[in-house]
């Protein structure tokens, strides 16, 4: 058995305790990613829910949920029989009744059990719950996620080599994805802005619109279900003095947020940390019209930082903070740690902006002059 998959199982059944549960069926691609250690049950990526599901007994038992048509492929590709035991039904009983899996799992079981995310109303949904379960990475998780955030990074910057201006956004895009895709990777979010639609647009999904002057690249890079996130600017001959200045305020508010990274710290405080950082640098109303990011792992981001946040910071927690000021962006993935953080997303070859905040340097990606 992977410790991995034991340490989870040891804080499924803690929750269970908890609630008084005889067990907790995981459908959601992310939780199932999250508890194999990172398989994947997805085929209709468009959906939440995956093709099997993980039941976690409460005297620690596991079972994979499958219909005939996945099982023999989730055990041959995916998970092992000797870390989950297979529980297969035929695909016609399966599209016979919605609850069909549930009462599966509950046959399994000897008293009421959950869902993680709604799967009938029979259930109670309890991912609100788990969700905690996967803010602390364990010793493998860091190590998949050091090795997705260095390829994440690499394959942007080797992306900016092979883009040209006069290219659309779209083909810029394209361009992303398959160098991702060449490091099995995948691009859950894409966004990129050429010109004027960065300024105008904070999510700036690719058009036709075409790269003259200044370009963003923003990916959230998924392996093994971690995301990694990562933002970078590019620009073709002198640097307008906005750009860079605006750039430079971005990385100050960013250096901030990563200096007050320290176990037990609140969403909330980590919101007023930036706050009061844009503040400072003159630009008090941004904060106002985005995000500032957050908790990161199996999700793009697990929480989001805002004035009434009471979620903490946790040792071994990825986080990715994504301030903005019109025009420009920073953006990284860190994993928390005892003694700081690590960047995990950098780019080689990258210009950084530094920033000395009581004697530590915080190095944020600037702007590469092509």
């Amino acid at each position: 058995m992977s410790n991995e998959i034991e340490i989870k199982t040891g804080r499924i059944l803690e929750l269970l305790e908890r609630e008084n549960l005889s067990g907790v069926l995981l459908n959601a691609q992310h939780n199932f990613a999250w508890i194999t250690g990172g398989c994947s049950n997805g085929i209709d990526l468009s959906r939440e829910n995956g093709a099997a599901s993980i039941f976690v007994r409460r005297d620690g038992k596991r079972f994979l949920l499958a219909n005939n048509i996945e099982m023999s492929r989730m055990l041959i590709e995916e998970v092992s029989p000797d870390d989950f035991e297979p529980v297969v039904f035929s695909w016609q009983n399966e599209r016979a009744s919605g609850d069909f899996v549930i009462e599966t799992a509950t046959s399994l079981s000897s008293a009421a059990i959950a869902t993680d995310i709604r799967m009938h109303p029979s259930t109670a949904a309890i991912e609100g719950k788990i969700a905690p379960c996967r803010y602390e990475l364990t010793v493998d998780e860091i190590d998949r996620f050091r090795s997705l955030g260095k390829d994440a990074g690499r394959a942007i910057r080797k992306t900016i080599d092979k883009i040209s201006p006069g290219q659309s956004e779209i083909e810029i895009a394209a361009t992303i994805q398959a160098e991702l895709a060449a490091q099995g990777m995948s691009s859950v979010v894409t966004l990129v802005a050429a010109d004027e639609r960065i300024a105008n647009f904070r999510h700036p999904i690719p058009t036709e619109n075409r790269w003259r002057k200044t370009l963003l690249l923003v990916t959230c890079a998924k392996r093994g279900g971690l995301i990694v996130n990562l933002s970078r600017i590019a620009c073709v001959g002198d640097i307008p003095s906005v750009l860079r200045d605006r750039t430079d305020a971005t990385a100050f508010v960013n250096a901030k947020l990563w200096d007050a990274m320290r176990p037990g710290v609140s969403g909330a405080k980590l919101y007023q940390v930036a706050a009061d950082a844009y503040s400072s640098v003159g630009f008090a109303d941004e904060i106002n019209l985005h995000h500032q990011g957050g908790a990161a792992g199996y999700k793009t981001r697990e929480w989001v930082a805002h004035p009434k946040s009471t979620e903490i910071v946790r040792k071994n927690q990825a986080f990715s903070w994504n301030p903005s000021v019109s025009g420009t962006k920073v953006e990284e993935t860190i994993i928390v740690t005892s003694d700081g953080y690590d960047v995990i997303s950098r780019s080689a070859d990258f210009p950084v902006i530094a920033n000395d905040i009581e004697g530590r340097e915080y190095l944020s990606p600037g702007i590469l002059t092509l």
